[in-house]
């Protein structure tokens, strides 16, 4: 049997490396061979379901490479609803990889759907009542009440709105107090602008009244919202528009959403008549709607960068109006949010871009009128297609980790100078109203005429006072003394006056002083 070597010999040669080189610790050849050659980058695989230009060339632009989406093997998929919500369906035994991402949250509907919509901003409006939260605030009961319908001052973001069929006796009871309002009927599960409608009569809506009378199962219903109509909007140039804004959100727990400083106006082809109630080319501003109308111009596209909009609205109504309006829609905004967060289903793989439409009315007060969850990517003009892919690489930039690599271990709290365009939604905080000081000078100058009348009548009394109570009269008149004299009411001679009345003089020395100071 041939013999390697004894062992004190290797023992030798191992103290004799040690000795001469004590700093050096030789690694194993695996390891050394492991260390001499650079691993390679890893590529990110990418897939999506559609041809969307502004993604995919996003996508190439940074190396990405593009595989099929049926194997699995990709690392970030642009996904649809329908095909996010097959593979988070209970049925479907595909788990999700810790290197893959997704751009939807397996329980949108929440925030898209309008019924869902409108039962959460509800739900968070008693909830935050039933806290005592100074969100929660409401205006008295003699007030009137505006479009929203509802008396809180900061949770008014919505219209009053109502799901048919099941809340048809409420809204026809709401109708009978206002029988000359105009309301719009949406379907909950159309988009685009399809099956919308505006009415003022209930006769429209014999569909709903007989389905309120009749049983049906839930899920063969129609459901729709109707919704109170915003017949102030703002115009420019005598034409409705709304805004399309962009909302990203990584996280729902913690709540970590992002706006967009970029936009787009959307607006309507003809002219704004609020009695014309059947012309849906002034009261929709859906894109998809507009050019199909005659006056539909393609150069533009019927929209305007929401910049061009803030520069109108300082120069119309004065410079800082602007940034007023832009925190009353991030208030709005966060929200709706804040009202979905609890229901939502909070993937670490996920994360979503919402497409928010908003409508500003006369007095620059932002109503919330529906949420996108699949914003359209296709750009209908060069400024548009420059916007959604300035969009998305940003989104990209916030998403992607450090590493390059998805990775749902990370915490999702990107570099601030990533965010570039984006703002971070903060929680909305309100203080509770301080009451209110009590009146000093409204008081005594309201109750002047009554103090002279009363001293005029105790001079007309015949019947002379006791001591007591002519030194009170006499104090009485002293009091009204600074009154009289308006002129120079300090040169008055109080030597004959008893102590109480400088009291009395000291006391109402405040009312002399402010009395100038008005003057």
């Amino acid at each position: 049997m041939k013999r390697h070597g004894s062992p004190l010999k290797n023992l030798r040669s191992k103290c004799d490396d040690q000795i001469g080189e004590p700093h050096l610790v030789r690694p194993s050849p695996r390891v050394s061979r492991r260390l001499a050659e650079p691993q390679p980058k890893k590529c990110v695989l990418y897939s999506t379901d559609g041809e969307k230009s502004a993604v995919i060339c996003n996508f190439e632009k940074r190396g990405w490479q593009q595989v099929p989406s049926v194997n699995g093997e990709w690392n970030f998929y642009w996904a649809c609803t329908q095909t996010c919500r097959y593979i988070f369906g209970i049925d479907q035994p595909y788990r999700m990889r810790s290197d893959q991402t997704i751009n939807h949250f397996p329980n949108s509907m929440e925030l898209s759907r309008k019924d869902l919509l409108i039962k959460n901003i509800k739900r968070y409006r008693k909830d935050l009542e039933r806290k005592g939260d100074p969100l929660a605030q409401t205006f008295s009961n003699t007030m009137k009440l505006g479009i929203g319908g509802t008396r809180y001052m900061h949770l008014d973001i919505v219209p009053m709105t109502f799901i048919l069929p099941t809340d048809y006796n409420l809204f026809v009871e709401e109708f009978h107090k206002n029988p000359a309002s105009t309301w719009i009927v949406k379907p909950c599960s159309k988009s685009q602008g399809n099956g919308i409608f505006l009415i003022n009569k209930l006769s429209k809506l014999k569909k709903f009244a007989y389905e309120a009378r009749t049983f049906y199962p839930l899920l063969s219903r129609n459901t729709s919202v109707i919704s109170k109509y915003i017949d102030n909007p703002l115009l420019i140039g005598g034409k409705k528009f709304d805004l399309r804004l962009f909302v990203l959100v990584t996280t729902f727990n913690p709540l970590k959403a992002y706006l967009y400083n970029e936009g787009f106006c959307r607006f309507c082809t003809e002219k704004y008549d609020h009695t014309d109630i059947n012309n849906v080319f002034m009261h929709l501003t859906n894109v998809s709607i507009q050019k199909t109308n005659q006056e539909y111009n393609s150069i533009h596209g019927g929209k305007w960068p929401v910049q061009n909009l803030w520069l109108y609205l300082d120069s119309l109504r004065g410079g800082g109006v602007s940034q007023i309006l832009w925190q009353r829609i991030s208030e709005t905004i966060r929200h709706s949010l804040d009202a979905v967060a609890p229901v939502m289903s909070n993937d670490r793989h996920c994360f979503e871009v919402y497409g928010y439409d908003i409508i500003i009315d006369k007095n620059l007060k932002p109503w919330l009128i529906e949420i996108n969850t699949s914003p359209s990517m296709h750009a209908t003009t060069p400024n548009d297609r420059m916007l959604k892919s300035r969009l998305i690489d940003n989104v990209l930039d916030v998403i992607v980790p450090p590493g390059g690599i998805p990775d749902d271990h990370w915490d999702k709290s990107p570099d601030p100078s990533l965010l570039t365009n984006f703002t971070v939604l903060k929680p909305v905080v309100r203080k509770k109203d301080a009451p209110a000081p009590p009146p000093t000078v409204s008081p005594q100058g309201n109750s002047l005429k009554k103090r002279r009348i009363h001293s005029a009548k105790k001079k007309r009394t015949p019947v002379a006072p006791p001591v007591v109570q002519a030194a009170a009269e006499q104090t009485d008149d002293e009091e009204e003394g600074p009154i009289k004299s308006s002129k120079l009411p300090m040169q008055r001679d109080t030597a004959q006056a008893p102590p109480i009345v400088k009291t009395r003089i000291i006391h109402r020395a405040p009312f002399q002083t402010l009395k100038l100071y008005n003057l």
